[in-house]
């Protein structure tokens, strides 16, 4: 992490700190699988919101060509600065990581669904 992405997120820390309403806010990491099967990953408040805001493609650059099919792992965090941290450690991970993820969190969502 280089150091002037490291200094924003001190100083969004701190302005969490002062700001106790907002950090009631829950925040998501998302990631999206697109058609042509690449991984696009984010965070919002409002996942569903984001998600039609993709595949109308008027969100981000990287989907508007691509057209996201689905929402294939998302994560609950508490913070904005909690989710971008771990936004940036998942979009440094390697393919593989991203799909071994996104296979345990399909796991744990099918073990749920079965007790």
């Amino acid at each position: 992490m280089n150091n002037r992405y490291r200094k924003m997120l001190t100083g969004m820390r701190a302005k969490e700190k002062r700001s106790p309403k907002k950090r009631s806010e829950k925040w998501f990491l998302y990631m999206l699988k697109c058609n042509d099967l690449s991984l696009y990953t984010g965070i919002t408040k409002d996942l569903e919101r984001r998600f039609k805001m993709h595949t109308e493609g008027k969100a981000a650059r990287y989907t508007r060509t691509r057209r996201p099919l689905e929402v294939v792992y998302q994560e609950a965090c508490r913070t904005r600065t909690e989710a971008l941290v771990r936004e940036s450690a998942v979009k440094a991970l390697p393919k593989q990581k991203k799909l071994a993820l996104i296979e345990q969190f399909n796991t744990k969502g099918r073990e749920r669904a079965s007790t």
